[in-house]
């Protein structure tokens, strides 16, 4: 499930349709003139301070182990699902744009985000990063996410698509604009139509769940599966893009409309305590869209 040394939560990975050679446990998406890899990550789990201790190149290091390849996103949409759902929609929860968390002076060129049609799944995630951390530092703790990704490891953004905080702030991710089916890189084999939203923390079994942040989560998928007129307990299809997915590429899968990261990738995220917050996470996003 994961490589030795490795952590637990393996976010993406290299999809050969798109960049032809693959390493397994590193992304293949390589720059050809201009264009760069997309992947996600996260946070190892010692204290918060050590963020801000970990020397350069240790610091990546432990980076790299949490996210150990993305997916590279496609302009070649998903297959259509097997069924959908009469529309319902939900409120739009407040959202902090990434202008609060992106500085200026960390602010890079980068290609222009990619889109599929629309969002049919959403992926559960959690960052594998400590959890006493006051929710002012969120913040903080997503521009390190951001420049271990971008900076030294070349990815081309943040791959998940919104982040949310033990308070419950939502935070937006990837680029693309938050109303739209942005093309994320946070679970290999099924970044198209799906989106990514990470939980700020380490939820591995025994771990405190904050109702502030399943009740966002819940708050967010409501908003963005409504906008296709999905159910979030309901079941989807969506086609395997990767081979290093749960199912080879080509398979059509059904999967949760509000699903784990485990549910699509050989992984352990969003954690046990996490994951078993779900099905509570699907039933008040569907109440969330008006339905019964």
């Amino acid at each position: 499930m994961v490589p030795p040394g490795g952590s637990a939560h393996v976010a993406g990975g290299a999809d050969p349709s798109d960049s032809g050679s693959m390493r397994v446990f590193r992304p293949a998406f390589r720059r050809s003139r201009g264009a760069r890899r997309r992947r996600t990550g996260r946070i190892p789990g010692p204290a918060l301070a050590a963020l801000g201790c970990l020397p350069g190149l240790a610091a990546v290091t432990a980076l790299a182990l949490c996210a150990s390849g993305v997916e590279r996103p496609s302009t070649v949409a998903a297959r259509p699902l097997a069924s959908r759902s009469a529309l319902h929609t939900a409120t739009r929860p407040p959202i902090v744009p990434r202008s609060e968390w992106l500085d200026q002076d960390i602010r890079r060129e980068q290609p222009p985000p990619r889109y599929d049609d629309k969002v049919a799944a959403v992926f559960i995630h959690h960052t594998d990063s400590p959890n006493a951390y006051a929710c002012a530092e969120a913040p903080r703790i997503i521009r390190y996410l951001y420049t271990g990704q971008t900076g030294p490891r070349d990815w081309d953004d943040i791959g998940y698509n919104f982040l949310v905080d033990r308070c419950g702030t939502i935070y937006e991710g990837r680029a693309g604009g938050v109303d739209r089916p942005v093309t994320g890189a946070h679970t290999q084999g099924f970044n198209h139509r799906t989106a990514g939203i990470a939980a700020l923390g380490t939820f591995t079994a025994g771990a405190e769940v904050p109702k502030a942040m399943t009740d966002s989560i819940a708050a967010l998928a409501a908003w963005k599966l409504g906008l296709s007129g999905t159910d979030p307990r309901a079941k989807v299809r969506l086609v395997s893009s990767n081979s290093l997915s749960r199912y080879a590429r080509g398979t059509k899968a059904t999967l949760p409309a509000l699903a784990g990261h485990n549910d699509g990738y050989m992984t352990s995220c969003p954690g046990a305590a996490l994951s078993a917050h779900l099905p509570e996470i699907r039933q008040l996003a569907a109440r969330l869209q008006g339905r019964h």
